[in-house]
């Protein structure tokens, strides 16, 4: 190169602060300046008369020739890493982005090329981060907000709160957030946005509603930041819909509420049948203590009556032992009846038997039973009646009613017992001027060891009438009865003839 050339090309390389690359038409590299070696990483003794090439990563070295040929051709200068992205080599490998403004110079007669070199990679990294949060700001589930300090109208809006809310961001960009909080006014929001404008807090959260463009609303979690978005302050609201949350939560708390109503019906259930528990213990002690108090009383005076004239008072004394024994025997044959029952050890056993037949066995059973100058009154005409059913069970019904009838009701009473037979079921009636069921009891009459108010201080368990009312329904019949307190209780037991 003529020393003339040089010291044009020193002046141009001494005006510009960018790296400075010269290459003639052969893309044959010329000058550099000093940016340019520092940029690159060689010295300029190396780069001097060296192939434009070596500056350029190799898979880019197939179409630069064109295009540096097309370059020349037009003679006219052009900005390259603009719209497309191109790329340096260093001397150690380290490909980067840069960007080149290409100038085209003509000096005696001979045509060069000026680049001007500049390294972009902080820009490039900044754009990337730029384009990475615009990234997460659009495709964020969460609903993000940005408005206006002053004016409170918004800014900018991802398309997650578009799509909740419903409104479009050129509609959004001509409200604020008031627009959409039900619960507020703008004096009202102001002010709880004060403590962000005066520094007191750096971040407020508060629970609100929302309403959407079709006037439905959504509860949501606002957590709220003052921030900068060029020369003027905005706020940044970030919204979580929590909807399912609510609603998980308010299934949670009536999960809770079922469950504590649960266990208070528990607690309680629990605290009824350990009372219950205590009154059957006392109850039982007291059924089989005065029976067999009275047995025993009974057998040490009988030693006593030895002469022939004392017969009757030894008879007297047998009489009291058997009845005593006979009501233990029923006792404990309730007691067993619901252990079976509870268990499911009942096993019926259906055969066809003639009526007559347990009706004798009833009342003769129950004329031990009978107080002074009671009566049993029964159908007699009944020996034509069969039916299929289990015998035991429906003679153990009918004894407990009878005896109950018997046990309630006065001396010198009569006990009527009625049958009627219809096509499909037979019906019993055994109604006594008894003490009867005062009202306020009747509800309680079935529940195993109710007794009566009334019938406090006369013996019973309570257990009996529930063991009936759960044998007649197991065989598909029914219990009911009517009752009136000092006048008496008729109690009707309707069975099938066949079981069901």
């Amino acid at each position: 190169m003529f020393k003339k050339d040089q010291e044009i090309f020193n002046i141009l390389l001494g005006a510009v602060s960018e790296g400075v690359i010269i290459v003639n038409e052969h893309q044959k590299i010329v000058e550099i300046n000093q940016s340019a070696e520092n940029t690159f990483g060689y010295t300029r003794e190396e780069l001097i008369d060296a192939d434009l090439n070596i500056l350029i990563p190799h898979n880019y070295h197939a179409n630069h020739g064109a295009h540096f040929k097309g370059f020349i051709n037009k003679h006219e200068s052009r900005q390259m890493g603009r719209g497309r992205d191109i790329y340096g080599l260093k001397k150690d490998g380290t490909v980067f982005p840069l960007e080149a403004g290409l100038n085209p110079l003509k000096i005696y007669g001979k045509t060069y090329v000026m680049a001007l070199i500049t390294d972009i990679t902080e820009r490039k990294i900044v754009e990337q981060e730029k384009t990475h949060l615009a990234t997460i700001f659009d495709e964020s589930l969460n609903e993000i907000y940005v408005f206006d300090a002053k004016t409170l109208k918004f800014i900018n809006v991802n398309y997650g709160a578009q799509k909740n809310i419903g409104y479009t961001l050129e509609e959004l960009k001509q409200m604020t957030p008031v627009d959409i909080k039900p619960n507020y006014n703008t004096t009202d929001f102001k002010e709880k946005l004060d403590v962000l404008l005066t520094k007191e807090v750096e971040k407020l959260e508060f629970e609100t509603l929302h309403q959407r463009k079709d006037n439905s609303t959504y509860p949501v979690d606002v957590h709220l930041q003052l921030s900068r978005l060029g020369d003027k302050e905005v706020f940044v609201a970030i919204i979580v819909d929590i909807t399912e949350q609510k609603n998980y939560m308010d299934k949670l708390e009536r999960t809770v509420e079922k469950r504590t109503e649960e266990l208070k019906l528990a607690l309680s259930t629990e605290k009824e049948l350990n009372e219950l528990k205590t009154k059957f213990l006392s109850l039982v002690s007291h059924e089989f203590k005065t029976p067999l108090s009275g047995i025993l009383t009974s057998a040490m005076l009988l030693g006593k009556y030895k002469l022939e004239d004392e017969q009757e008072k030894r008879e007297k004394h047998l009489k009291t032992i058997t009845n005593k024994v006979h009501y233990l025997n029923n006792i404990l044959n309730d007691f067993l009846s619901v252990e079976k029952l509870e268990t499911g050890k009942v096993n019926y056993n259906f055969k066809e038997f003639k009526l007559s037949k347990i009706m004798n066995e009833v009342v003769y059973n129950s004329n031990m039973l009978l107080k002074d100058g009671q009566k049993i009154n029964y159908p007699k005409n009944i020996d034509e009646i069969s039916l299929v059913q289990d015998e035991k069970i429906l003679e153990l019904a009918l004894s407990n009613i009878v005896h109950n009838a018997i046990k309630y009701a006065l001396e010198n009473s009569i006990i009527d017992i009625s049958i009627t037979q219809f096509e499909n079921n037979i019906e019993f009636k055994v109604k006594d001027n008894g003490i009867g069921i005062p009202i306020v009891d009747q509800k309680n009459i079935f529940n195993r060891y109710f007794r009566a108010e009334n019938a406090i201080n006369i013996q019973g368990t309570g257990i009996g009438l529930n063991i009936v009312k759960s044998h007649i329904e197991n065989l598909g019949g029914s219990i009911q009865f009517t009752s009136e307190e000092n006048i008496g209780s008729t109690f009707i037991i309707t069975i099938p003839n066949n079981p069901l």
